[in-house]
């Protein structure tokens, strides 16, 4: 790492990782130099965290949240373990606080994959070491970070793009949010009425986009969303714990389909990004997500090369 993202490490140090409003462009931008010098050098992660450890704390089924930070944190000379509610008292009623205390006994830092976003500020509270968002119902950060990464990675810049999201207005609509006003993109929300995105964190959004240049739009139109769009995302339509409204949901979510009628009016070389699992045929189509603008794959792997990045900086 350079010494100026060095200096920005040492700022993060020990700090939590609950959602992007906790950090300023500044400190999102050194995340993504760093995520990239590690993926374009990989040499440099080696040794970066010898002798820390990480615990995973899964109350959700996962593949690339798992995967990606066991694998980083190893490649970085550190240990990483899998905890899920069997493994813990947390599962048999043991109180947050007496878990968190604990295990910031043992640990470097803590990530938790969890419906509730308030479990994890209790954890926040409680626990002595970082604790980090890998998922809550609310926000998605560490997602939002390698979304960033891939579209910096294709464009060269962020600012000023505009990113067209279709679908549920759920916990990645509302953390690509906080990333695209953080820095100073353009983002259009195309949900139905009922799936629109929580009305609190638009309104903290469009106060960042006051300061940094950025536009916060939301639609139920969803070919004006994709109209001249750089980059076009979309997420399953029935999010964890949701499962139950699968059938009604597809009911009112058919029309935010990303399909090829869709990206007709979209930039002539838009991206298209999922954070993956997706339901082909739902929300997206085989054709676009298998297609030559999908960067699905990359976006994939920048998760380990993000998530490094953030862990470096909060326990490097």
């Amino acid at each position: 790492m350079t010494h100026s993202l060095q200096v920005s490490a040492e700022k993060m140090t020990g700090r939590d990782f609950l959602t992007l409003f906790d950090y300023s462009p500044e400190e999102i931008n050194q995340l993504l130099q760093a995520a990239k010098s590690y993926k374009e050098n990989p040499e440099t992660k080696k040794g970066v965290l010898a002798e820390k450890s990480l615990g995973m704390i899964f109350e959700n089924a996962s593949t690339r949240t798992r995967v990606s930070f066991e694998v980083g944190l190893t490649q970085m000379g550190g240990h990483a373990l899998f905890l899920s509610p069997r493994d813990l008292q947390i599962g048999r009623g043991e109180p947050v606080k007496d878990t968190a205390q604990v295990l910031s006994r043992y640990l470097d830092a803590i990530m938790i994959r969890t419906n509730s976003h308030e479990l994890v500020e209790e954890f926040a509270h409680y626990a002595t070491v970082p604790v980090i968002n890998a998922l809550t119902d609310a926000y998605h950060p560490c997602q939002a970070v390698a979304d960033l990464l891939t579209i910096l990675e294709q464009k060269q810049t962020l600012q000023g793009l505009k990113l067209a999201y279709f679908g549920d207005g759920n916990n990645v609509a509302h953390s690509l949010l906080v990333a695209g006003a953080k820095m100073g993109m353009h983002v259009v929300l195309a949900t139905p009425a009922e799936h629109k995105a929580d009305q609190k964190i638009v309104a903290r959004v469009k106060e960042i986009a006051k300061q940094t240049g950025a536009i916060i739009e939301e639609t139920e139109d969803s070919h004006a969303a994709a109209t001249d769009a750089d980059v076009i995302y979309t997420d399953v339509w029935a999010s964890m714990g949701f499962e139950e409204e699968q059938t009604s949901r597809e009911q009112t979510l058919s029309a935010y389909q990303v399909n090829e009628e869709l990206l007709a009016s979209a930039k002539s070389d838009y991206m298209f990004l999922h954070c993956l699992p997706a339901h082909r045929g739902e929300e997206v189509t085989a054709e676009v997500i298998d297609g030559t603008h999908s960067y699905v794959y990359d976006q994939a792997e920048n998760r380990l090369h993000a998530q490094q990045a953030i862990l470096a900086a909060l326990i490097g």
